[in-house]
């Protein structure tokens, strides 16, 4: 056990520790904040609400620990070379995608937790993965006629029927996640010229389906914010605003952790989760968001390092999936905080409270670092075609 251990990328796993403590020390903030608010010296309570945000994520980040160390183990090849369970998962994946629909739990407008005691869990976490195995599987077995347009017509099917359930929820963030990952491999697997023009138009006729048909008024709105924030500064706009000032007002050093004006008086909505960029950029200024760039570029570039020494495309596959995944969540999270994107409900990789991203995010590297044992050890898939 402890030689397997030794083959880990612990740079990798390094950087990953650093952003989940950054994760713990702001949710720290917000408790500790929220306490002092709701209680008066007489006790009566007031202002914000009582929270145990800090609690949970240590607990979260423990059991992703555990998931990342047990599927390190999982020798990955069975998602080469047995194929047939990949699809399994991915019909019971399309099942639950369409039960969470009639039986999932709202939250802010969109249908997509189940909640079972207490915890809730997003089935579209789970699909970011098992799309990322399909395609990489798919590719993989495929990459000396990937050019081909069937292969792109079948791939985007594979990658179409679960973002179809997920914009019904209706989750815009996350089907964008999917359609991310769906075209980042296929662009990396080896795409023509012509077919990424197609795949470009069809995007724009997708879209545009479902501005007419599909988006809530609510989510036209927050798309129609970033052209115009200043239209509804008491509504729509409120929490791009107010993200804007918390950025702002952390100038080159911030304000210091647990003293951001924003942040701990409530004026930043969902400080926890969406926008716990700007609450951190608040407290830890452009110093800080330089820091934790360089983390995230630390992050990326070990995953591209692996990359480059894999032995076979669907290590490769696999890993660029899950490069792109991530990186489309810190794109888009930075990016509606910085109110250059609309406001998606996305989540910043490692650093938001919640479960099920945490999860997924973890599993994926247990499988990397699973791949990254293989490198060390010179193991090479028996059959690539």
């Amino acid at each position: 056990m402890f030689s397997h251990f030794k083959k880990f990328d612990w740079i990798l796993i390094s950087a990953v520790l650093i952003l989940c403590l950054v994760s713990i020390l702001e949710l720290w903030s917000i408790d500790a904040g929220n306490q002092t608010q709701s209680l008066t010296p007489e006790g009566a309570a007031v202002g914000g609400q009582a929270s145990n945000f800090f609690i949970k994520q240590v607990l979260f980040i423990g059991v992703g620990l555990v998931a990342m160390f047990l599927f390190s183990f999982l020798d990955c090849r069975i998602f080469r070379n047995y194929p047939s369970w990949l699809i399994v998962l991915y019909l019971i994946l399309l099942v639950v995608l369409a039960a969470v629909l009639f039986f999932g739990r709202r939250i802010h407008g969109t249908i997509g937790w189940f909640k079972i005691s207490g915890l809730s869990f997003a089935p579209v976490e789970l699909a970011k993965l098992i799309i990322i195995l399909i395609l990489a599987k798919y590719f993989s077995a495929r990459h000396a006629e990937v050019y081909r347009a069937r292969h792109i017509i079948a791939s985007g099917i594979y990658a179409f029927l679960p973002t179809g359930l997920v914009l019904l929820q209706p989750d815009l963030g996350s089907a964008l996640v999917l359609a991310a990952i769906w075209l980042g491999i296929v662009l990396l697997s080896g795409m023509k010229k012509r077919h990424l023009l197609i795949v470009v138009l069809a995007a724009i006729l997708i879209f545009l389906t479902a501005w007419f048909s599909v988006l809530k008024n609510y989510q036209k709105e927050r798309i129609l914010t970033i052209l115009n924030p200043a239209k509804d500064p008491l509504g729509y706009s409120y929490n791009l605003i107010q993200s804007k000032i918390a950025i702002g007002s952390g100038g080159l050093w911030g304000k210091g952790l647990g003293h951001g004006s924003q942040g701990q008086l409530n004026f930043l909505p969902e400080k926890h989760n969406d926008f716990i960029f700007a609450l951190y950029a608040e407290e830890w200024g452009l110093v800080g968001v330089m820091f934790l760039l360089v983390i995230y570029a630390l992050f990326f570039y070990r995953l591209i390092r692996l990359i480059l020494l894999s032995t076979n495309n669907f290590f490769r596959l696999f890993i660029a999936g899950t490069v792109v995944m991530i990186f489309a969540h810190l794109a888009i999270n930075i990016g509606m905080n910085l109110g250059l994107v609309p406001i998606t409900g996305i989540s910043l990789p490692f650093l938001s409270y919640g479960g099920s991203n945490l999860l997924i995010n973890f599993v994926a590297l247990g499988i990397i670092q699973n791949i990254a044992v293989q490198i060390k050890e010179g193991v090479v898939l028996v059959k690539e075609g």
